[in-house]
């Protein structure tokens, strides 16, 4: 049996560095197949999370954003055509039933990418689905897909069509995968086993992330980008109603989408259950917390002495 890291379980070695200004630092990263983000950060599709207010604000700041699926294929449209069309957005579909019309309505309504979201991505399905929309819609769409915690999932989601892969079981806040199943792989140790690939794909480490230094780890690892859903829980974005007690403190819903409180929302029933619904506070506007991010992921390359992502992933030295 061999250890696993988790980013707990590590920091970072300061090193030399002759970067005099935090702007020196460009945070700009090609996912491939048309999607560039200058802040590779993207908002998790989840329904209290990505809806148009929060794709919208990513967008400003030069992230991105995944309007969820757990709609009909009309109020999914609906919402990314709120979106301004030279921005970024996602659009979230499953491995069955209407996914494939799912995926045409949303990119006919303005989506420059699609996203294959699915708890259990190293399936039979998963790379059913790959294939289907690569066939319908040729190689000019970029192809996000996941999740997975293996080097051969990784490699096999590329095989199959994936531009990018969302990288981590079990890791998420309100994700109770590990509980359930027994199955799982630490976050930061995925994104180590997962960056050995040779095949042209991005990893997106996605779940478990719970501060900008979380963020500098993922990238020092080999991620790409990083996908979030708790940091941006419960922010004036975030779709849901704020609630207020009688002592004035305000909170949202933050839930798991595999939650029974999710599946009885979207789909009227639950089956196995792999999360759970939870609140918390109200913390104001995304783009704060955004602002903050961005400080603390540039200083973090300044402690390396690097100005890119992928100096940073060449240079750093865990301890």
């Amino acid at each position: 049996m061999k250890n696993s890291l988790s980013y707990d379980d590590v920091l970072l070695v300061p090193q030399y560095s002759d970067i005099e200004s935090r702007s020196e630092i460009d945070l700009t990263t090609d996912m491939g197949n048309g999607l560039v983000l200058s802040l590779p950060i993207i908002s998790s599709p989840m329904d209290t999370i990505s809806e148009s207010s929060m794709v919208s604000e990513m967008n400003r700041f030069g992230a991105t954003g995944i309007i969820h699926r757990y709609n009909s294929i009309q109020e999914q449209c609906d919402l990314i055509k709120v979106i301004n069309n030279k921005r970024n957005v996602g659009a979230a579909i499953g491995i069955s039933g209407n996914s494939i019309a799912r995926a045409a309505a949303a990119l006919d309504s303005g989506a420059t990418f699609l996203c294959v979201d699915v708890a259990h991505g190293h399936h039979i399905k998963m790379k059913k689905t790959l294939e289907t929309l690569r066939n319908e819609f040729g190689d000019h769409v970029h192809l996000m897909a996941g999740n997975v915690a293996t080097l051969q999932g990784i490699n096999d989601l590329s095989d199959w069509g994936a531009d990018s892969v969302r990288c981590n079981i079990g890791g998420g806040s309100i994700c109770s995968t590990r509980i359930q199943t027994g199955h799982g792989v630490p976050g930061l140790e995925t994104i180590f086993e997962c960056a050995k690939t040779d095949r042209d794909v991005r990893i997106i480490a996605d779940g478990g992330i719970k501060n900008s230094g979380d963020i500098v780890k993922a990238f020092a690892a080999g991620a790409d980008a990083v996908m979030c859903g708790s940091l941006f829980a419960g922010t004036t974005e975030s779709p849901g109603e704020i609630f207020e007690e009688s002592s004035g403190t305000k909170w949202k819903v933050y839930r798991g989408m595999a939650s029974k409180e999710a599946q009885i929302s979207w789909k009227g029933d639950y089956s196995s259950y792999e999360g759970v619904s939870t609140r918390v506070p109200f913390r104001g506007s995304i783009k704060n917390i955004l602002s903050d991010l961005e400080r603390g992921i540039r200083s973090g390359l300044s402690y390396s002495g690097a100005r890119t992502i992928t100096e940073l992933a060449t240079k750093a030295e865990f301890i």
